[in-house]
């Protein structure tokens, strides 16, 4: 039976039942959907990942609730690492488009999920993460993710540049990225001409980075209807979670751990 002070603790708080390696529970904030799962040491979920639906409007105590109703089907973890939809730097939000509200510029939402669960808490933009699970750590890598909005990663030899919201920048007919090949437009002119967009988003974008190997992710990735040159792939959406570990990896190198 649970007691009432058990069901008081911060989700994730229950002791572990054996040492070993820390497990980590990454979070994939989306426009449409929040996901969490807990990783190994390896990358590997060690549970089912759980899944409910992006409250409409999310201001960022709507958000912090419902993840905490989402982690609390899940089993106990040691860290924590959030892909968020949005620029994010030193762990405070400064974008986020498809979450709605004007309270999210500015806001602390890895010290707000620190004191939530009581866990160490990592924060980048949800396409940087998934970047990290994706690459190989070989020359300039891009990662563009394609779902309700289109995010981006940009890496060389394994090190995160600096996120650039390529989503938001002019792109043709005076709409951005996200205008031409979110959600939105994939369902105002279908896969055949969507797919067109991207075929071309991917011509510009080798003009701009110099990529030398792009990977396309997110839920409308695999809706491209044309095909892909060599040096472009299409890379599962699971990744969105799985960079989670890589994060936490990023840091103890950083450190000086190894």
């Amino acid at each position: 039976m649970t007691t009432r002070a058990a069901a008081r603790k911060p989700p994730g708080e229950s002791r572990r039942k054996s040492p070993g390696p820390p497990l980590t529970l990454a979070i994939d904030v989306g426009g449409t959907g929040l996901k969490a799962a807990i990783l190994d040491e390896h990358g590997e979920m060690v549970a089912d990942r759980v899944r409910i639906e992006t409250p409409q409007p999310c201001p960022p105590k709507v958000l912090i609730a419902s993840l905490g109703h989402l982690i609390a089907r899940l089993p106990a973890y040691d860290r924590v690492s959030v892909g968020f939809p949005g620029v994010v730097r030193k762990g405070r939000t400064l974008t986020a488009h498809n979450l709605g509200p004007e309270e999210w510029p500015g806001f602390d939402l890895e010290g707000a999920l620190t004191k939530k669960l009581g866990k160490p808490v990592q924060v980048i933009n949800d396409a940087d993460m998934q970047g990290l699970a994706a690459i190989r750590g070989d020359g300039v890598e891009l990662v563009i993710t394609l779902g309700t909005g289109v995010g981006s990663g940009l890496f060389e030899d394994g090190r995160l540049a600096p996120h650039l919201e390529i989503a938001h920048h002019p792109f043709r007919q005076g709409e951005t990225y996200e205008e031409q090949m979110g959600n939105e437009a994939l369902q105002a002119v279908g896969r055949k001409r969507w797919s067109k967009r991207v075929e071309r988003a991917i011509q510009t974008l080798r003009v701009l980075t110099t990529f030398d190997c792009l990977y396309l992710g997110g839920g409308n990735a695999a809706k491209i209807e044309f095909e892909l040159p060599p040096d472009v792939e299409v890379v599962s959406n699971a990744l969105g979670l799985r960079g989670g570990i890589w994060l936490w990896r990023q840091r103890q190198l950083a450190l000086g751990r190894g």
